[in-house]
């Protein structure tokens, strides 16, 4: 649910380009000058401020933001078609607070950017906050990016209201670990086929070198964040359609490959989504396995697999056959403990 909030503006900007801003995810500093610019859900912005209020600059329509103040209760609020500032609070005790803003949606149509914070008069930014040590890669799709997650099970369309990736398996499961995460993800989308073997030049593999979901442009530097695992929840869109058994497997190898040619010593662990029943699991699961094997034979042992629990229909739905926030509550629940033993957290 969306909070309405008054839109005023204070009167000191800080830039995006502040060095006491910390960022997490794919961001980039080159598309617009002094701003920061991203595509995919999850990225964070955080900083800590001192005054009473603060308000965000930021493209208009850029989409939903989730809104986290010190220990208050968290809100959504959505950056309207004509709106470049909006306001996140007011009337906050004259005291340092602790901001975080996180995307909540897959914004590949909505291209945001983030220009800034304008605080109370005399006001700035406290010193960089600090992000924990321990790093998880999230590579999926519709699932990881929240897809639905709040809707009600009725809805025909695709609606980006309805997404929160703050409700996520992914982002819960990283909250419970203390640690970073980075998020690749966007719905459809296949290591071998796009659902139902749409845009197949838009596959992960094609994308996922760049910083935005593009298939051409800024290259992201991996040297940038190097994570100790990578999550790989692919699957449930290439085995869609017309698929094979021999694409997948061979899919699975190219693009994989191209995940340990960047992080030479992360475990990777390929997630089997809760949407995926009868022979298409088998099929997955056939898949991974052999891949498994395929990469052990040759001298890395750090590939493994985890299957989340077929979703449980008896606690709803969201969007179009998608899980719902206590789908992914619960998938955290199974995966927390799975990574936290495999990584001795």
């Amino acid at each position: 649910m969306s909070l309405c909030v008054c839109r005023t503006v204070a009167s000191v900007f800080i830039p995006a380009d502040d060095q006491r801003f910390t960022y997490m995810g794919r961001v980039s500093y080159d598309q617009v000058e002094g701003a920061v610019a991203w595509t995919y859900p999850g990225v964070q912005i955080q900083a800590v401020f001192s005054g009473t209020s603060v308000s965000m600059k930021t493209n208009p329509g850029s989409g939903f933001y989730i809104i986290n103040i010190d220990d208050r209760p968290s809100f959504k609020i959505e950056s309207g078609k004509e709106e470049e500032v909006m306001t996140l609070a007011t009337d906050l005790p004259n005291r340092d607070h602790q901001l975080t803003i996180t995307y909540a949606i897959e914004g590949h149509a909505k291209k945001p950017v983030f220009y800034g914070l304008y605080l109370d008069d005399g006001c700035t930014l406290m010193d960089k906050p600090v992000l924990p040590e321990r790093k998880i890669e999230f590579i999926g799709n519709s699932i990881t990016c929240g897809y639905g997650i709040e809707g009600n099970g009725n809805e025909k369309s695709f609606y980006y209201r309805l997404q929160n990736f703050c409700l996520t398996y992914a982002y819960l499961t990283a909250k419970a670990l203390n640690a970073q995460y980075h998020v690749v993800a966007r719905s459809g989308i296949g290591f071998y086929r796009n659902y139902m073997g749409k845009i197949p030049d838009e596959l992960m593999p094609k994308i996922y070198p760049h910083t935005m979901y593009v298939k051409k442009g800024e290259l992201w530097d991996f040297s940038r964040y190097c994570p100790d695992v990578v999550c790989v929840a692919l699957g449930t869109n290439d085995t869609t359609g017309k698929y094979t058994l021999s694409g997948l497997i061979e899919g699975y190898k190219r693009f994989l490959n191209m995940v340990r040619e960047q992080y030479s010593d992360a475990k990777i662990v390929l997630l089997s989504g809760p949407m995926l029943t009868t022979k298409r699991r088998e099929d997955l699961r056939y898949a991974q396995e052999t891949v498994i094997d395929y990469f052990r034979e040759n001298g890395d042992s750090l590939f493994y697999r985890f299957e989340f629990q077929e979703a449980d229909k008896s606690i709803g739905m969201g969007s179009q056959g998608h899980p719902n926030a206590a789908h992914h509550a619960a998938m955290a629940e199974e995966l927390i403990p799975y990574l936290r033993q495999l990584m001795n957290w």
